[in-house]
């Protein structure tokens, strides 16, 4: 069984861990929840931290010349400036993050679905946008993981950001021993979770750690680690994945029978019509590899890039994109 890094996950904290939203409650959040035993998570309510009390009167985003300002409506108080300076005081002390799990709609956490009004009364919502603390997560961290708790619920999505948060996490690991055997290593147990992502950015990585260049260490993590960042953005098509394990597949398949073929060919389609997450064909695929014996295969990360107890096929059938 894989061992894994613990990833550093900032998380809202009325998600699970704290009895804060505005209206005094606490949040479930199975993928939250999950990653208790998995992940060193880092709660923090920014409304709270900038003394709003719990329960509290709501706060909203308003746009007024132009700009967006927090504000407490029952006061006609402005709380940006209070805000934007927890955001990034908080944030600049930060270190080794590998991703967020915000609460989305939130004036302060929504990462892309916050209700901004047009006036401090009653007044029509004019667009929707990002919440205070959310928008200096991007500032501080732009090539971070982030998601909100809604869009979690998503296999999918949920998929690709806990692949992408343990993947970071193992290379942040990997970094510190300032070794290109030990990255040599990690691209090539990476290999196939890569060409799902992007097979030109695999390519350039690994010219990048072949160093015919002559660079020194410290420049060639810093490249890999820029393109493995840039990679790690977007998830990958689910025609990506069927590449990769009909490739997988083609190192055994003249040893299996006709009915285990048309098995995998009826979970890759069940898997393009969203109906069973990629880990039900990657097990079927492990379980061949360990079968035949396929040594090259069997450290392969994309068999297992988070740990199996995460592993989860309830849908909400929403948040497959912004």
């Amino acid at each position: 069984m894989r061992t894994f890094t613990k990833p550093r996950i900032v998380v809202s904290k009325c998600l699970e861990f704290e009895a804060c939203r505005y209206d005094g409650a606490k949040i479930k959040s199975n993928a939250v929840s999950q990653l208790f035993d998995n992940a060193e998570l880092i709660p923090v309510c920014p409304e709270v931290e900038i003394g709003l009390p719990t329960p509290r009167e709501s706060i909203r985003i308003v746009e007024s010349n132009g700009e967006e300002r927090l504000v407490l409506p029952s006061e006609k108080k402005d709380l940006t400036n209070q805000m934007n300076q927890f955001s990034d005081l908080f944030l600049s002390e930060l270190s080794e993050v590998d991703g967020f799990i915000l609460k989305g709609r939130s004036p302060s956490c929504g990462i892309f679905d916050t209700k901004v009004y047009a006036g401090i009364e009653k007044s029509p919502v004019v667009k929707k946008s990002a919440g205070l603390f959310a928008k200096k997560v991007s500032e501080h961290f732009p090539d971070s993981v982030i998601e909100d708790d809604g869009r979690l619920r998503n296999f999918s999505i949920r998929e690709h950001f806990l692949t992408s948060v343990f993947t970071l996490s193992e290379f942040r690991d990997i970094k510190k021993s300032k070794s290109l055997e030990a990255l040599n290593h990690f691209h090539a147990r990476n290999k196939y979770l890569f060409l799902s992502y992007h097979p030109g950015l695999l390519k350039e990585m690994g010219k990048s750690i072949a160093n015919h260049d002559g660079k020194k260490v410290e420049e060639i993590y810093f490249y890999y680690e820029r393109t493995l960042l840039n990679m790690m953005k977007k998830k990958p098509k689910f025609t990506s994945h069927i590449n990769v394990c009909q490739h997988i597949l083609s190192f055994f398949k003249k040893e299996l029978t006709p009915l285990e073929k048309e098995h995998f060919i009826t979970l890759l389609d069940q898997y393009k019509d969203k109906r069973i997450p990629l880990s039900s064909i990657t097990s079927l695929l492990k379980s061949w590899v360990l079968r035949f014996d396929q040594a090259y295969l069997f450290n392969q990360t994309y068999f297992e890039p988070y740990p199996e107890s995460l592993v989860e096929i309830t849908d909400s059938g929403k948040g497959r994109s912004y």
